[in-house]
């Protein structure tokens, strides 16, 4: 994989470059120290994929994707400084087509930030290197991915499509969705086709650092009717609205004491090295809200959210997957698939519309 690395700082291009040399099949092919560089050089150098900072002068990030046509076949992974506005303008790279992002490492030794800037990116490039292959083989192209009809558990094995079949729900309904790598792309197609009037309150556990979840729901507000928001400590659900799980806490659903839905935000420790993470979740709605969930797992690194969304069906839920070939990577979908535990794998197009066939619009 050919790689450029750009930033407007020696020492951080030395660092990129020297992580990524240390990874197998991967070629540091040059580097820029501007974004009005790094344009130049694309033709020139015909990169796969170009690591990215986001603030440069001159030229910064956001302008380069602005820049860059919509039909690249060349990835980005931005690189962004672990502050407010380093969330909010990496939240406008991943809108803009970005494919992942890595933030800077702070404080430590040289070795120490080359050995985090090598293991947050090498996932990122096998992601990164799976989804070429992917649309190699299916002959799509970036952002237009084909359109499989969708496939239901029971399905018969005529080619006609089964309807998905509801389980009998023991109260109000609850969304859930976990999502990661390709995350903030998908939900901007996802949230804003759900109604205002939603007859259920959705949670979210998108992997994001602390200061990063904030912009994102903005954005997505943004563009939404149904309200979006980060989600609080301790404020009681409501339906038609979404609330996301900060960066660096736990979410989980707790009962008050006439049966609504609280959200209850803690320190708990990470699991699946995620915090937020989506078995967190989904286990709470399990234990505490048997019979009542509708859940999807959509794009991402992982397996976060297979262990919960099998709680989740154990109790009494429908639960559904995003299919391969609209994911930006099928890491999570696809270990949810694997537990037995999903009913519906759909493009990521039919996400949203199945969501609302389960739960319903409440009345005007």
């Amino acid at each position: 994989m050919r790689v450029l690395v750009v930033d407007d700082t020696a020492v951080f291009r030395r660092a990129v470059s020297d992580a990524l040399a240390g990874l197998p099949g991967v070629e540091v092919v040059g580097t820029a120290n501007n974004g009005r560089m790094a344009l130049g050089r694309l033709a020139a150098l015909r990169p796969d994929l170009m690591t990215l900072d986001i603030e440069m002068p001159e030229m910064n990030g956001i302008e380069v994707l602005e820049a860059m046509p919509a039909d690249s076949p060349v990835g980005v992974i931005v690189l962004s400084a672990l502050t407010v506005r380093g969330g909010e303008m990496t939240t406008r790279a991943l809108d803009l087509g970005a494919f992942d992002f890595v933030t800077k490492p702070e404080g430590g030794s040289r070795d120490e930030s080359l050995a985090r800037l090598r293991n947050s990116l090498a996932p990122i490039l096998r992601a990164f290197e799976r989804r070429r292959e992917i649309r190699s083989i299916l002959g799509g192209k970036p952002g237009k991915p084909p359109q499989p009809r969708a496939v239901v558990r029971g399905e018969a094995a005529t080619g006609t499509q089964a309807c998905p079949v509801m389980p009998r729900r023991r109260g109000k309904p609850i969304v859930l969705i976990g999502v990661s790598t390709g995350g903030p792309s998908a939900l901007a197609q996802v949230l804003p086709v759900l109604p205002a009037r939603l007859a259920a309150p959705v949670f979210i556990v998108q992997h994001m650092p602390p200061l990063f979840t904030k912009a994102l729901a903005s954005t997505l507000q943004s563009k939404s009717t149904i309200r979006v928001k980060e989600a609080e400590d301790g404020e009681i659900a409501m339906e038609g609205c979404v609330y996301l799980a900060p960066g660096g806490r736990q979410m989980e659903l707790i009962a008050g004491p006439r049966g609504e839905i609280v959200v209850h935000l803690t320190d708990d420790p990470p699991e699946n090295n995620c915090r937020p993470s989506v078995d967190y979740l989904f286990r709470s709605a399990a234990q505490r809200f048997p019979g009542r969930a509708v859940a999807a797992i959509l794009t991402g690194m992982g397996n976060d959210g297979a262990r919960g969304l099998r709680d989740l069906k154990q109790t009494g839920c429908f639960s559904i997957a995003q299919d391969e070939a609209s994911c930006v990577v099928f890491g999570m979908p696809k270990e949810a698939i694997l537990t037995g535990a999903v009913d519906t794998v759909v493009p990521l197009h039919m996400i949203a519309a199945t969501i609302v066939r389960c739960v319903g619009e409440a009345p005007a």
